[in-house]
């Protein structure tokens, strides 16, 4: 193609690509990156072979390399332009240079713009998608990095009148049940003042599943934890082996899981 045209065509391309994004229309993205990466690359091609025809490849070459080195900058996915490149043309030749280029291509593109054009679409569309630097505090807030031991544990054969004489002395409004095997269940306040009513002498055990109740284990995070705090309304989780349900580990407390992430109850007037 001629020099001129290729050229043209790398600003007409890029014109209307961005009037078509602008005014809201249908547009591409895999298609338009390949297009203009392989025009810009044919021209650079063009000219460095022109000057130095001796120690260049031909202009197919620079647009191939052209084509993935857009395509990474824009996508910022340089192994798969790699992948892709290679496909293409089943030869090795211009993967050394293809590779070169996409880190370079890919190092501008993320100091222009550190968010991706995938990222920005989905914005405007109001989709909100998890950043890397979400993923990785979402990593770091996990239960074992909050939890504590269990100061406050009800026996399992106590009465309900038995256990609402210690929860006037607590300081919690939950408490964990346990018997001989290790942790059987949580119960509330709320729980105890109902039963209560309809039997007091009923053992703890018998208001408890000691198969299925509300824990949490270690490595799990702790918006887990705030999700199973809320759906049970209780303000403790156990913290329980994989391995044995039954096996406390520990606590996580509703003030620990607010506390890591940095939201005061007594500023915030929760309770």
């Amino acid at each position: 193609m001629a020099l001129n045209l290729m050229f043209l065509l790398v600003v007409l391309k890029l014109v209307t690509v961005t009037t078509s994004y602008a005014s809201g229309n249908a547009g591409g993205i895999f298609g338009p990156a390949l297009f203009i990466g392989a025009m810009l690359g044919g021209t650079v091609g063009t000219l460095a072979h022109r000057l130095f025809p001796a120690y260049t490849a031909t202009p197919g070459a620079y647009a191939l390399v052209g084509m993935g080195a857009v395509f990474a900058g824009i996508v910022r996915a340089p192994m798969t332009s790699v992948v892709m490149i290679f496909e293409l043309t089943q030869d090795y030749a211009v993967i050394v240079p293809l590779m070169i280029s996409n880190l370079v291509s890919l190092f501008i593109a993320s100091r222009l713009q550190r968010q991706t054009i995938y990222d920005a679409l989905a914005v405007q569309d109001g989709i909100h998608l998890p950043t890397a630097e979400t993923r990785r505090r979402h990593g770091r807030r996990q239960v074992i990095r909050v939890m504590h031991a269990a100061t406050e544990l009800l026996p399992a054969e106590i009465t309900v009148r038995e256990a609402l004489a210690r929860a006037h002395s607590s300081q919690f409004q939950t408490w964990l049940v346990a018997d001989r095997r290790g942790v059987i269940g949580v119960i509330n306040l709320s729980r105890l003042e109902r039963e209560l009513a309809e039997g007091a002498d009923k053992q703890l055990a018998e208001l408890v599943d000691a198969l299925v109740f509300p824990h949490v284990h270690s490595d799990q995070g702790l918006d887990l934890a705030l999700e199973r705090m809320g759906a049970n309304q209780i303000e403790i989780l156990p913290v329980v082996s994989r391995a044995d349900v039954h096996k406390l580990e520990g606590i996580v407390t509703l003030r620990d899981v607010l506390d890591s992430y940095g939201v005061s109850p007594t500023r915030s007037g929760l309770s």
